[in-house]
């Protein structure tokens, strides 16, 4: 073992839609931020504090495509992935730092059922929600040939 981790495991709200953005060869990326928010009552004032973190996700390909056509402003979401730093010189000739959290794998923590039906999108499934890989649903049964055992 190498001894180093770069592993982030987030749950939080989107605070914008995803923005995409296309290359020539059909390869995207989606962008989005989200927020974490921590409470804790003070004991000098004993009022209650909230203090939120902001995190600028970045998914890519068809990733990145699940999640702009299902998430929209203010849903849940669990993201797990990596920190990842880019350097860049600005049109000023400053460098300029950005972190960024390399998303692996994600889960859509917000109901979809609570919809209007123009918004939710057409599945294979008769009243599916969309569920991305590597995610669960508590009403979605397994079909026979999937079982272990």
């Amino acid at each position: 073992m190498s001894g180093t981790l770069n592993k982030v495991m987030l749950i939080g709200n989107l605070g914008d839609e995803v923005k995409m953005h296309y290359f020539d060869d059909k390869n995207c990326v989606g962008r989005f931020p989200i927020a974490t928010s921590e409470s804790y009552t003070s004991k000098q004032t004993n009022e209650r504090i909230t203090n939120t973190e902001w995190h600028n996700i970045v998914v890519r390909n068809k990733a990145a495509e699940i999640c702009e056509k299902y998430l929209s402003k203010g849903d849940k979401i669990y993201i797990e992935g990596r920190i990842k730093t880019r350097k860049w010189t600005d049109d000023k000739g400053m460098e300029r730092y950005s972190t960024e959290i390399q998303c692996d794998d994600f889960t859509f923590l917000t109901p979809k059922n609570d919809q209007q039906p123009s918004q939710v999108k057409k599945t294979n499934t008769p009243n599916a929600t969309p569920q991305p890989k590597g995610s669960t649903s508590s009403n979605a049964e397994p079909e026979a040939d999937d079982l272990p055992f």
